[in-house]
């Protein structure tokens, strides 16, 4: 893994910090990875350097070794910066099609300012790099 690989998540997102609150402590040694908001500069500067339609996306962005990937792709990839008996997990999740995937990511996203709260102060982990 790059020491470059950054996540992109929503800092005003009360689902976004659970997550990145879950995986800061599960990251394993060679877990090299940035947690950055998207709405801080350094955020807002890696989305403006994105394609178009990923520009656009108002998503989770995974940056892994140079390549960007949004959406459930992101998600299931985080998966890999995990301690190993996390990592079983990610065949199993990336066998079920992408526009099943995405549909369900989709679902949860728009639904996740009702189902959970923002947050006081942003608790994205500092840069661990």
């Amino acid at each position: 893994m790059n020491e470059n690989d950054k996540l992109l998540l929503d800092g005003e997102c009360g689902l976004c910090n659970r997550i990145a609150i879950f995986l800061y402590p599960r990251l394993n040694s060679n877990g090299n990875l940035t947690f950055i908001n998207n709405e801080s500069e350094e955020g807002k500067n890696i989305i403006k350097n994105l394609p178009i339609e990923m520009q656009e996306a108002d998503t989770v962005y995974l940056i892994r070794n140079e390549k960007a990937y949004t959406r459930s792709a992101a998600g299931i990839r985080c998966l890999l910066y995990l301690k190993w008996y996390y990592k079983l997990w990610y065949p199993f999740f990336w066998i079920i099609p992408i526009p099943l995937r995405d549909l369900a990511y989709k679902i949860i996203s728009k639904n996740r300012h009702k189902i959970f709260s923002k947050p006081d102060i942003c608790m994205i982990p500092p840069n661990n790099s």
